[in-house]
């Protein structure tokens, strides 16, 4: 931490499931109800179709690759993440959808090596096997000693949010909540006495109103408040009219940081009255190599988000973003052309919100804001 101020690493999908699970140590049971594959393991022979041999059992660092010894460099003073997998041997696979994620517990120190502070989960996987899934996901999280966010055993947990101590006596609130446009089945919202994730129906006044609410009660001088939503669809650049209104209001309402994602690739990026609003973080981790259709997205590239934002105001004072490349399901660090094709891409959908993306030197992205261009977003 620099003297007044606050770093977040602000991470996209993590999805440690499937064939991440399979190449693991404890790989659980790799039956799968998809239309086409019924077997874990066969992602793993797509990626290795794609980029060559994966050892196996690898380990648990595995997955994170160059991107551990990023974020050590960069050494961020919290660490959020959207965890899109259940974590569980137990439950049954939830009727009516197409992919189910989970990992087995045994695995769980793959998610620890990156150190997350939280781990966000109002999203549309964390209950592909059920509310006794979700039980086993959140017991085993909690005795792994990790902080979670967005889904919880009623809907009063599930609405509570992780809250992270900083060196200078404030703290990092993290609320969660998920809308169905990312896929989230209505029947996992949490009720009075029903275990679930936190549930928003649409970006509305209502929605708005609830979270400045929650805001007000808990927020306090010098505190860090980051709104993490999973919304909207996988792939696409365009940002809907109602999510740019309620990422606004989000703000208005108290939000320092719109942690935003659900899309399997980056989506632009927007300062609204000094805060940064990210509207997509693309995925991080997963199995998706090998798989065609939408290889002109290039999901394969993947960024860290480090955002840092002043301790007393909250204000944005700098966004750094580290490319990656998912290759034999590990990141590592891209080609400077494939870095300079991310770049100007995100750029150039980022320049509708006012917003430009520079590379430095060592191949880093930053976010500035384009001359002319105002604050308001």
């Amino acid at each position: 931490m620099h003297e007044g101020t606050v770093t977040l690493f602000l991470g996209g999908d993590v999805m440690l499931g499937r064939g991440v699970d399979q190449i693991l140590p404890h790989p659980g049971d790799p039956a799968l109800r998809e239309a086409y594959i019924h077997d874990a393991r066969a992602y793993v022979d797509l990626a290795e179709d794609a980029n060559g041999p994966i050892p196996r059992p690898v380990g648990f660092s595995w997955p994170w690759g160059e991107a551990l010894g990023v974020l050590d460099g960069a050494a961020p003073d919290v660490r959020v993440i959207n965890l899109e997998t259940s974590v569980t041997a137990d439950g049954e696979f939830a009727p009516g959808k197409g992919v189910h994620y989970r990992m087995s517990p045994a695995n769980l120190p793959c998610l620890a090596a990156a150190r997350p502070d939280v781990c966000v989960l109002a999203n549309n996987h964390v209950l592909d096997f059920g509310r006794r899934g979700l039980e086993e996901t959140l017991d085993a999280l909690a005795g792994a000693g990790l902080r979670t966010a967005g889904a919880g055993r009623d809907a009063l947990a599930a609405r509570r949010p992780a809250i992270v101590p900083l060196d200078t006596g404030g703290r990092v609130l993290v609320f969660s909540f998920g809308m169905p446009t990312s896929g989230i089945p209505h029947g996992w919202a949490a009720g009075e006495e029903q275990s679930g994730v936190d549930f928003v129906e649409r970006p509305s006044a209502a929605a708005t109103a609830a979270f400045a609410d929650r805001l007000r009660q808990v927020k306090r001088p010098g505190d860090i408040a980051v709104a993490s939503v999973h919304w909207g669809p996988n792939w696409g650049y365009d940002v809907s009219s109602g999510e740019v209104r309620f990422a606004h209001a989000l703000v208005d309402a108290g939000a320092d940081i719109v942690h935003g994602h659900s899309s399997h690739h980056p989506r632009p990026l927007e300062i609204h009255r000094g805060r940064l609003v990210l509207y997509g973080c693309g995925d991080l981790v997963d199995d998706y190599e090998g798989i065609g259709g939408y290889e002109h997205y290039r999901d394969d590239l993947r960024l860290l988000y480090l955002v840092t934002v002043e301790a007393d105001t909250g204000r944005l004072a700098g966004v750094r973003m580290v490319p990656l490349q998912a290759r034999r399901m590990r990141l590592e660090h891209p080609s400077p052309d494939d870095t300079e094709w991310l770049r100007a891409t995100l750029g150039r959908y980022c320049r509708g919100f006012g917003t430009g993306v520079d590379r430095e030197p060592d191949g880093t992205l930053t976010l500035r804001t384009l001359r002319g261009a105002g604050s308001g977003g």
